[in-house]
C-alpha cells in the first residue's frame, strides 16, 4: 500500500511582494485592452513562475503567480500552485485561502483536493483535513491512500474511536498489513486498550513468524504498561528462535535487574555483550555510564571493566572497544593499562582526536614529561588546529624547564583560542609561571591578571602571582590581598600559609610573619620543606633570635635549600637579602 501524506511545518511568514510589488509597476503601464496581447502576456507570466518554481525561487514565482491571476483569474491551477508555494515558504494562512479558492473552482480535481486537506492540516485543522480525504473516499472507494490518510488525521483530531474504525475499514481492503497494525495498536494503547492493542501485534507475528521485529514491538507493549510477565514470555519465546539475541538478552537482565536477581543480571547482560552481532554502538553507549557511577559505587569499577572486556573480545578490530576500555581504566586510576588501551585505539583509527588527547592526559597524570612532548609534538603535526594538542606541548616543555619552547606552544594555543574556559584559564597562568622563570615580569603579571580574570577563585594562581611579587618586593599590598584569599579559599594549606608570612615579612610585620610560619610547620610536609625552614629562620633573625635562626637556616641547608647567599646566612649568623 503506498501511504500518501504530506507533512509540512507550521510557520508564519506574510509574503506581501505578491500582492502589493506588482501594483505599483502596473501603475506606470499602459492599459492594455488586446484579448490575444493579454492572454500572450499572462500565459509568459504563467511558464515564468513555473520556471522559477523549478528552479527553487519559490518567492519570485509566488509574484509572477500573482501578476498573472491580474490578468487570468478564472485559472484555478494558479491557486492552486500558489497554495503549494505559500506552504513551501511555510505561510499557513495564505496557503490555505489559495487552496480553498481552487478546490472550489475545480472541486473535481483530486490534486487540488488533496492540497487543501495538505493547507488544514498544516493550519492544524485536522478535522477538515480529514472531511477532505472524507469525500475522497467517497469518489475513489477503490483507494487505500486516501482512507489511510483520512484515519491519520482522525487520530491527530484526536479522535482514536473514529480513527480506528477507519484503520479497520482500510484492513479489510488491504489485509494484514504492517503499518496499518502499527497505527491500530498505537490508537488502542491511546485509549488503554492493551489487550486488544497486543492482539493486534499477534497478527504481524502469526503472519510472519520468523519477524523478531514484532516479538519486540509486543514486549514494548507489555513493558510499558508494567506487564513484566508477559514481556518475560515474549524475550523468552525469541531465545528459543534466536539463543544470542542481544535485545533480548538486555530485556531479562533488566527484569533482573528490579527483583534484585544480581546473578541473573549478570548472566544476560553478559551474554548479550559477548555477541559479536550485538552493535558496539550500542554497547558502548550502554556502559558509558559507568564511568559516572565508578566514582560512586566501587562495585561498578569491577563489572564495567569486565564489560569493556567483554566487547573487546566481541569486536577485537574496533578501535572504539579499546578506547571504551582505555577510559574505564583511566577512570580507575589504572594508568599503564589505560595507556596500552589507547595506544591500541590509535595503532586501529589514528583519526580520533579525543583519544590522543586522553592519551597526553595519561602521560601528564604519570608526570613523563618526555613522553607527553614527544606525544604532543604527534599531536600537533597531525591536529595543527586542535588547542589541547598545544597546550600539553606547553605543560611537557615547561616540566622539562624548556620555558621559550613552553612559552611558544602556550600562545600557540592562545593563538588557535578554541578551548574550554578552564583550560584557557591554565594556558594563562602557566605562561604567567614560564615567564617568571625567563624574568619577564611585565608578560608574568599580565599573564596571571588574564588567568585571575578568567578564574578569579584559582587559589593556585593567586599564590604563585603573589609569592613572585614577594620575590621581587612589587606591589606588596595587592600581593598579600592576593594570597590571604588563596588561604580563605584552601585553608590548610601550608604552602600557601608559607607565601602569606612571607609576604608579611616583605612587609616588615615580622611577628604576623611568624605567626602564619609557624602554623605552617605544624604541617609535616613542611617541616621537611627547605624554603619553609629558610624563611622561617630569616623571619627568627629580624625578630632578633639569632641562635634560633641560624638553626632553621642550618636546617634548611641539611634539607636542599640552594637559595643564594644561605652559607653566608648561616657562616655569618646574619640575615642577608
Amino acid at each position: 500500500m503506498r501511504v500518501f501524506l504530506t507533512v509540512i511545518g507550521v510557520a508564519g511568514i506574510l509574503i506581501t511582494g505578491a500582492c502589493s510589488g506588482p501594483k505599483k509597476t502596473l501603475r506606470h503601464q499602459a492599459v492594455i485592452k488586446d484579448p490575444a496581447v493579454l492572454e500572450q502576456r499572462a500565459d509568459s507570466l504563467f511558464f515564468a513562475a513555473q520556471r522559477s518554481k523549478m528552479l527553487g525561487d519559490f518567492r519570485t514565482a509566488i509574484t509572477q503567480y500573482s501578476d498573472y491571476l491580474r490578468l487570468n483569474k478564472n485559472n484555478p491551477t494558479a491557486y492552486y500552485e500558489l497554495a503549494r508555494l505559500f506552504m513551501e515558504v511555510q505561510n499557513p494562512g495564505y496557503a490555505l485561502g489559495f487552496a480553498r479558492r481552487a478546490a472550489s473552482m475545480d472541486p473535481e480535481n483530486h490534486w487540488f483536493q488533496i492540497t487543501l486537506a495538505d493547507a488544514f492540516a498544516i493550519n492544524e485543522q485536522f478535522d477538515s483535513a480529514a472531511a477532505v480525504f472524507e469525500k475522497l473516499t467517497a469518489r475513489y472507494p477503490e483507494s487505500e491512500d486516501y482512507l489511510y490518510n483520512k484515519a491519520m488525521f482522525l487520530a491527530k483530531a484526536n479522535k482514536p474511536a473514529s480513527a480506528l474504525a477507519v484503520f479497520s475499514q482500510l484492513e479489510k481492503k488491504t489485509g494484514v498489513v504492517e503499518e496499518v497494525i502499527y497505527q491500530k495498536q498505537r490508537l488502542l494503547l491511546k485509549m488503554s486498550q492493551v489487550d486488544a492493542a497486543a492482539a493486534e501485534i499477534r497478527k504481524l507475528i502469526d503472519t510472519n513468524p520468523l519477524e523478531l521485529r514484532y516479538y519486540f514491538l509486543l514486549a514494548e507493549v507489555y513493558d510499558a504498561n508494567d506487564r513484566t510477565a508477559e514481556a518475560t514470555a515474549i524475550y523468552n519465546d525469541v531465545l528459543r528462535k534466536d539463543p544470542d539475541n542481544a535485545r533480548a538478552l538486555l530485556g531479562l537482565a533488566t527484569y533482573a535487574k528490579k527483583r534484585n536477581d544480581k546473578a541473573g543480571y549478570w548472566a544476560f547482560l553478559t551474554r548479550a555483550f559477548a555477541n559479536p552481532t550485538y552493535s558496539i554502538d550500542e554497547k558502548v553507549a550502554y556502559v558509558y555510564p559507568y564511568l559516572q557511577m565508578m566514582q560512586l559505587d566501587s562495585t561498578k569499577e569491577e563489572e564495567g571493566l569486565e564489560l569493556t572486556s567483554l566487547i573487546v573480545n566481541a569486536h577485537p578490530r574496533e578501535a572504539k572497544a579499546y578506547a571504551l576500555r582505555g577510559d574505564m581504566y583511566s577512570q580507575a586510576d589504572m594508568l599503564d593499562s589505560a595507556q596500552q588501551n589507547y595506544a591500541k585505539a590509535l595503532s586501529l583509527d589514528s583519526s580520533r582526536f579525543s583519544v590522543w588527547y586522553q592519551l597526553m592526559w595519561i602521560y601528564s597524570r604519570k608526570e613523563d614529561p618526555n613522553a607527553l612532548l614527544a606525544l604532543s609534538n604527534t599531536v600537533t603535526d597531525k591536529f595543527p588546529k586542535e588547542f589541547m594538542g598545544y597546550y600539553f606541548k606547553g605543560v611537557a616543555s615547561f616540566l622539562l624547564q624548556q620555558y621559550p619552547a613552553a612559552i611558544g606552544a602556550l600562545n600557540k594555543a592562545l593563538e588557535i583560542g578554541n578551548g574550554e574556559k578552564k583550560f584557557m584559564a591554565d594556558v594563562q597562568s602557566l605562561l604567567g609561571d614560564a615567564y617568571h622563570a625567563t624574568g619577564q615580569h611585565q608578560q608574568s603579571d599580565s599573564s596571571y591578571e588574564k588567568a585571575l580574570l578568567l578564574r578569579p577563585d584559582d587559589a593556585l594562581v593567586l599564590n604563585n602571582y603573589s609569592y613572585y611579587l614577594s620575590l621581587r618586593g612589587e606591589n606588596l599590598e595587592h600581593a598579600a590581598e592576593m594570597s590571604k584569599r588563596s588561604l580563605d579559599l584552601e585553608p590548610e594549606s601550608p604552602t600557601y600559609m608559607d607565601t602569606y608570612a612571607w609576604i608579611l615579612f616583605r612587609q616588615d610585620k615580622f611577628e604576623d610573619a611568624r605567626h602564619w610560619i609557624e602554623k605552617a610547620l605544624q604541617f609535616p610536609e613542611a617541616q621537611q620543606n627547605p624554603n619553609v625552614l629558610e624563611h622561617y629562620g630569616d623571619i627568627l633573625f629580624n625578630l632578633k633570635d639569632v641562635t634560633k635562626a641560624v638553626e632553621y637556616w642550618q636546617k634548611a641547608k641539611d634539607k636542599g635549600a640552594t637559595s643564594v647567599g644561605l652559607v653566608r646566612k648561616i657562616a655569618e649568623k646574619k640575615y642577608i637579602q
